[in-house]
């Protein structure tokens, strides 16, 4: 590990509350401004606000502000120009019978043009008839794809929440721009319009048979390269989106695993129905379209340590080429390890050999030769091809949030968080490194 601290570390905020990056697209394109929610801390989802901060001069812009008790966080950046923001919204006027929850949320965006004005990503309609393009409860992390056309999530069902708990589990969606979707008339109050078609695209089972590919959850996705990948046949796959799925062992372990799903180009192939209603019935999940299936990619039962890690928290990342996946594992001493897993073969590769663990989420740069994440309380540089580290900050006592570690579009920066005298604030230090 290189020692050496040549970078700059900088805090970009500085007033008392609490900051909260999100994992992956919080620059601007042109690498001047970060984007935040403020929230009382990093677990609790009542802010109020959707913020900008110049990183230069540190002037603020309000991008958002909730109304009629509602609740917003969780905001991402498209690479348009200008920009839009897409963010979590809770419910407005929320009520015993309908407050904040997994499954009482939703997806909004705004354009840096017209600030302060929401417009729905996704519908919602609870009540049969049920609608294709309309989900039926609450979304999550909010990314757009790297050509800022769609929008992938997490979702969880209202419909199923209501009738069994455990039928609610958690899935990955997308938005796609094929038409808006209109709710009217309304079968409940609660129900909305939205200006994206939506549709699950992974499944899930209540009870995954054991050593099988199936499922009980799919969740932290990510879209796979900057225009897709190349398979193995030398086509090129436009779109695709990898996530965990859990898997179930021999002791009904759950063992967190690597999924894909490709995409069609044609989207009009999303209103197609495949084995069960792309909508969903009052019993079932919403079911991915025709011809969408998900591929595991990892088997890795038989390891000392099986699965991703389940802590620190992090979100799959692929290289700008899609040709590999990033994750997070624990390799034979116990230590959670950096590796890549092949997108065409699912073929696993060790990256780093460190004697201490991985510590958080973490982003590529955008050459594809360098991932940054927390390790020994420091932000870090990772060569990909050598496994080397280099520490960009000083070890501190307390390590920087484990959250978010994001490289910006130009790759000079990295941004992160630290927790301040009870304040999350967001720093950003220098790599070393400029791609523009």
């Amino acid at each position: 590990m290189n020692n050496k601290l040549p970078y700059k570390e900088r805090q970009i905020t500085h007033d008392k509350r609490c900051h909260q990056l999100t994992n992956i697209n919080v620059w601007t394109p042109d690498s001047l401004w970060l984007v935040y929610d403020v929230r009382p801390n990093g677990s609790s989802f009542t802010g109020l606000t959707i913020e900008k901060i110049h990183v230069n001069n540190g002037s603020q812009c309000e991008i958002y502000r909730a109304n009629n008790g509602a609740h917003v966080g969780v905001v991402t950046v498209s690479t348009e120009n200008p920009p839009r923001y897409a963010f979590i919204q809770g419910p407005e006027y929320p009520d015993e019978q309908w407050q904040y929850d997994f499954h009482h949320r939703r997806g909004v965006y705004v354009s840096d043009d017209a600030l302060g004005i929401a417009h729905p990503i996704d519908a919602m309609r609870i009540t049969p008839p049920f609608i294709a393009g309309a989900l039926r409860g609450g979304t999550h992390v909010h990314v757009f794809s790297p050509d800022s056309k769609w929008l992938s999530f997490t979702y969880n069902d209202h419909v199923l929440h209501e009738k069994d708990i455990r039928l609610d589990q958690r899935n990955v969606a997308i938005a796609v721009p094929i038409k808006s979707v209109d709710i009217e008339p309304k079968g409940h109050e609660r129900e909305y319009s939205g200006d994206y078609f939506c549709c699950v695209i992974t499944q899930t089972f209540l009870f995954p048979k054991i050593g099988s590919d199936e499922i009980s959850r799919a969740y932290e996705e990510g879209w796979v390269g900057h225009d897709g990948y190349i398979k193995q046949n030398g086509e090129r796959q436009k779109r695709a989106i990898t996530f965990m799925g859990d898997t179930h062992g021999a002791n009904n372990e759950i063992i967190p695993e690597v999924y894909l799903v490709d995409l069609p180009e044609i989207e009009d192939e999303f209103m197609l129905s495949g084995e069960y209603p792309v909508e969903g019935t009052s019993s079932k999940m919403p079911f991915p379209p025709k011809n969408i299936q998900q591929r595991r990619l990892t088997y890795t039962h038989n390891r000392k340590y099986p699965g991703l890690a389940k802590q620190p928290r992090h979100w799959l990342r692929t290289s700008p080429d899609g040709s590999a996946i990033a994750c997070l594992m624990k390799d034979d001493n116990g230590i959670v390890q950096l590796y890549l897993v092949k997108t065409c073969t699912g073929t696993l590769k060790q990256v780093t050999y460190s004697d201490n663990s991985i510590q958080s989420a973490f982003s590529w740069d955008s050459q594809g030769q360098h991932i940054s994440f927390i390790c020994d309380n420091s932000v870090m540089l990772c060569n990909i091809e050598t496994g080397k580290t280099e520490r960009l900050t000083i070890r501190s006592d307390l390590p920087p949030v484990a959250d978010a570690v994001v490289f910006s579009p130009d790759d000079s920066l990295v941004a992160f968080m630290r927790d301040i005298d009870g304040f999350r604030q967001i720093y950003t230090v220098e790599t070393g490194l400029f791609s523009k």
